[in-house]
């Protein structure tokens, strides 16, 4: 099995910022932004617009439904530079996924925690899954993107050839069929939906090939944009440049359509913070060395960061999908 370097280093100024015009402009704008400044955007929208509503933690949020944002991912990577993403987490939870795992275990090992509070004794037992192993989170979003339509069992079984392989049809009709308008991958199955321990919030994504270019565009059903949003722009971005990789072609452009787009009251005032920052040009991504299969991607967990803006300190929501720092410029190299 190959192991192959993905390096991130830092970005430079290029002319996004004179085709784009300002960031503060509203809602009409902010998609048509291509680089920090739409996040942003979508964050002063919600801030300015978000109806108060009550949600499942007890938090409460402020939400907006029905947003989108464009990322281009042309010789930048869109990890955010106003706030910390936890590349690692970003770069290990992709691989699990692309391996088919439920085991929640196998993240923690690594030292991300992420899903480690929903596959917990605890939750498993409230959620109605006293049967289950700790760390069997059921049929989630690798399972979906794997095994689509296969029996679950448990997180230990062997389901090679069983169900759809979505992703690797995904692959497939890129190199055969790349003006096919099909190229789906979805992890929303109603049949499985209660034998997960969280139903997907990024439920669905699609690619899109010309010019030689792969882009994607991801439907997310909720999005947290204090945590989560930043860490699935980091985690769908890093899928469209190895999809394109090991089908010869060149990023194009992440697409990001939310529906339930929210703020969580107790993130309001780190993101009213955030948004004073001056965002900084998106760092490069730049995969080192020739992989063939998406299965032959392999991290070696050698990350170097550097800070650029000080800790913002964001009370974390129990039960959330992602548990994300606030806020770091990720500079530096990390390998695949």
């Amino acid at each position: 099995m190959s192991r192959t370097a993905v390096e991130l280093t830092n970005g430079h100024h290029s002319d996004a910022e004179d085709r784009t015009g300002d960031a503060r402009g509203g809602q009409e704008q902010f998609s048509l932004l291509c680089d920090e400044r739409g996040y942003l955007s979508l964050v002063e929208l919600v801030l300015r617009s978000g109806a108060r509503k009550g949600d499942r933690t007890g938090t409460g949020v402020i939400s907006v439904f029905g947003t989108q944002a464009r990322y281009s991912l042309r010789d930048q990577f869109p990890l955010l530079t106003t706030k910390r993403v936890f590349w690692k987490g970003v770069l290990e939870e992709l691989l699990w996924f692309i391996k088919g795992s439920t085991n929640a275990r196998e993240l923690s090992e690594k030292g991300v925690r992420i899903w480690d509070a929903n596959g917990s004794r605890e939750f498993l037992d409230k959620s109605g899954f006293s049967d289950r192993e700790e760390g069997d989170l059921g049929p989630v979003y690798g399972f979906q993107w794997r095994h689509f339509g296969a029996e679950y069992k448990d997180m230990h079984t062997d389901y090679s050839g069983q169900g759809v392989d979505q992703l690797q049809k995904v692959i497939d009709t890129i190199r055969s069929n790349p003006e096919d308008r099909r190229i789906i991958m979805c992890a929303w199955n109603p049949k499985d939906l209660p034998l997960m321990a969280l139903p997907p919030c990024h439920a669905l994504c699609q690619f899109y090939v010309s010019d030689g270019e792969l882009s994607c565009q991801l439907y997310q059903r909720s999005g947290d944009i204090g945590l989560g949003v930043p860490f699935n722009i980091a985690s769908y971005a890093l899928l469209t440049y190895m999809i394109a990789h090991i089908t010869g072609l060149q990023p194009g452009d992440f697409v990001h359509t939310l529906g339930d787009a929210h703020i969580y009251t107790n993130h309001i005032e780190p993101l009213k913070e955030q948004i004073q920052r001056e965002p900084r040009p998106f760092p490069k991504l730049r995969i080192k060395r020739k992989v063939e299969r998406i299965d032959d991607f392999q991290n070696d967990d050698e990350q170097q960061n550097d800070s650029c803006f000080p800790h913002l300190r964001a009370p974390r929501t129990m039960q959330r999908v992602f548990t994300v720092e606030l806020p770091e410029h990720q500079n530096g190299v990390c390998r695949i």
